[in-house]
């Protein structure tokens, strides 16, 4: 079965529910090797993102539960 951009955002939201946390390296390498390259992208800036549809069905997941801490690149459980 197709790996799809909603079953990544699942396991991110599982993982800040459980942990109280995620960082963006951490999740950026476990997508990579457990979803794939596709959900993966350099931005602008040169660092690691996670393709747009991630991001949106992950914002439609956690509606607002989620906050993104920019100083220490990490998403935390509000």
């Amino acid at each position: 079965m197709e790996t799809t951009a909603q079953q990544v955002a699942e396991w991110m939201v599982n993982e800040i529910r459980e942990r109280g946390m995620l960082r963006q390296e951490e999740a950026i390498a476990y997508v990579k090797a457990n979803f794939g390259e596709q959900f993966v992208f350099v931005n602008e800036a040169g660092n690691a993102s996670l393709e747009k549809e991630v991001k949106k069905a992950f914002r439609k997941l956690h509606r607002g539960r989620v906050a993104w801490d920019r100083d220490g690149f990490f998403w935390g459980w509000t």
